[in-house]
């Protein structure tokens, strides 16, 4: 079988694609790259969420780990990806592994790797570990392993607790005890992933859908609008006037404001990005990605701070965090990231960051977010996502390649973005942007404008463009 890495790591069907056997030729692999690049003295730290078997996934390539003669520290229980990142760099390991399909549907599991600087791998770095897989099976390498028994006694495994020092270090970053003073009466969604109980450890916050469920309760573990129905009820209840929603390995924030309205990435990249330099008084550059708000540009460009954008996936938004100074960056999907921390995107941060900003100023998220609306300009998005199967999408891609449209909605357009799907920028800054996934067979498409009807229109028209 052919391993390609995705947006952020290597995942699969479980038994279909990510079955123990392939699992097995991608932990040799990276053990080889490991060594190669020696720091296999350094150490790796594997970590894994509550998927179907992810316990077991992460115990083979613990096992396997300790066949190559490199000392494994193995999270003793389900922990969240940004927690293993942050292992990763207080212990100054080689490398971690996190098991995980983060926000994919229950049926996938998946391989994320984190290099020795606490975040996502490099594309050159995934490049390469897709050649040595290749080479492994061309020359059928076998799998160096140890049974875990034998592994644990001799030492080369080593059980640790990467929750408890990751919560301390987001003690450092954000004020807990003005957040615990505020007394904001917040509820969390955690959406039955490895961000389960951690809100309710810092700040003793009410959660739904915190128990063990390997199939998310019916809905891909993503805290997107239609899957936070529940949680949105409960803010428009007025029971609550902040609700936190994470994905399934707490990387990826989502929100629900004090009116019960799903308040979208966008928002929430816009409104932290205000507080960290107006209240937090940082400083640096600003990393979006081909799919995110143009609220951050005209931000920036009002802070005269330098503005990026990359392809969508934080492992880009990563090596520039690494490259430059950068205050913040952020993807659509809800990762985002901050300086002072890893270079890596963190929900539970995230989420923390969102109650500091309430606790500091005394007001909602909208209330927050309007205030700030009224000075940049009113903005409105929408991202749909359809299933399309692979000799469609090639046909998509082809089509668009050779013949992109120059009208669409009877609007022309202005600029054609092609660094990540194809994106339509329009004179006004309107844009319509179609996208097939790096991790699923779904095309998605996205759209910014000036009010909804516009939204609605593009994407219709979206939709029409692709024959979906």
């Amino acid at each position: 079988m052919e391993i390609k890495f995705g947006t952020d790591g290597w995942r699969g069907v479980i038994a279909r694609e990510f079955t123990f056997e392939n699992l097995g030729m991608v932990a040799q692999a990276t053990m080889d790259w490991i060594s190669r690049e020696g720091m296999a003295d350094q150490g790796l730290v594997v970590g894994y969420d509550r998927r179907f078997l992810s316990h077991e996934f992460a115990r083979r390539v613990a096992e396997i780990a300790a066949g190559n003669q490199i000392r494994v520290f193995l999270c003793d229980d389900v922990t969240p990806t940004p927690a293993v990142s942050w292992a990763v760099k207080e212990l100054g390991a080689g490398a971690g592994i996190m098991i995980t399909a983060s926000h994919n549907p229950a049926i996938y599991n998946g391989f994320k790797i984190k290099e020795n600087y606490g975040g996502s791998a490099r594309p050159e770095t995934t490049r390469l570990l897709e050649q040595i897989v290749a080479y492994n099976q061309t020359e059928q390498r076998k799998v160096r392993s140890l049974p875990f028994d034998e592994a644990c006694n001799s030492g080369k495994i080593e059980q640790i607790d990467a929750v408890t020092s990751y919560l301390r270090k987001l003690g450092h970053v954000v004020d807990i005890e003005a957040i615990r003073k505020a007394n904001i009466s917040a509820v969390v969604d955690p959406m039955y992933g490895a961000g389960s109980g951690l809100f309710k450890r810092l700040l003793g916050s009410d959660e739904i859908h915190a128990d063990q469920n390997p199939a998310f309760g019916g809905r891909s573990p993503e805290p997107i609008g239609e899957n936070l129905q529940e949680l949105c009820s409960l803010l428009a209840s007025g029971r609550y006037s902040v609700g936190l929603a994470l994905d399934g390995d707490a990387d990826r924030i989502g929100a629900v404001d004090e009116r019960g309205d799903f308040f979208s990435s966008h928002a929430i990249f816009t409104l932290l990005l205000k507080h960290l330099v107006e209240r937090k008084h940082l400083s640096g550059g600003v990393v979006k990605t081909v799919s995110s708000t143009r609220m951050i540009d005209l931000l920036a460009q009002k802070y005269e701070l330098p503005l990026y954008e990359t392809p969508i996936g934080f492992k880009h938004i990563c090596e520039l965090m690494l490259e430059k100074t950068i205050l913040m960056g952020g993807e659509e999907s809800g990762g985002l990231g901050i300086t002072g921390h890893i270079p890596e995107r963190d929900g539970v941060l995230m989420g923390l960051l969102l109650l500091e900003t309430i606790a500091l100023t005394g007001k909602g998220l909208r209330q927050q977010l309007e205030e700030i609306m009224d000075e940049i300009g009113h903005f409105f998005y929408r991202r749909i996502d359809t299933h399309i199967g692979s000799e469609a999408k090639d046909q998509l891609l082809q089509r668009l390649t050779n013949n992109p449209p120059t009208v669409i909605a009877d609007r022309v357009v202005s600029t054609t973005n092609v660094s990540d799907g194809f994106k339509f920028v329009f004179d006004n800054g309107d844009w319509l942007l179609i996208r097939p996934s790096g991790t699923e067979p779904v095309l998605r498409l996205y759209s910014e404008a000036n009010d909804q009807a516009m939204v609605e229109t593009l994407l219709r028209s979206a939709r029409q463009i692709a024959q979906v």
